[in-house]
């Protein structure tokens, strides 16, 4: 069973730019939507990569608000 390594894309996700992150979570939403109904352990790889991405982009948009306050 293919499963995500959580920490080592989580360490990829801190060096990306915002951009990259974005277009990264964008893909892999793509790839899981595209696996969908015929292969449910490329759906849920991909699904949980776009989580960690998600999660590195939301705490960079938190840590922008506090410091603009």
């Amino acid at each position: 069973m293919r499963t995500v390594n959580w920490n080592e894309v989580a360490q990829k996700a801190v060096l990306m730019s915002t951009e990259s992150l974005i277009f990264t979570i964008n893909d892999c939403r793509q790839a899981a939507k595209a696996s969908r109904g015929w292969n449910p352990e490329n759906e849920g790889y991909y699904d949980d990569e776009a989580s960690v991405y998600a999660t590195e982009l939301r705490r960079r948009e938190k840590c922008n608000a506090v410091a603009s306050i």
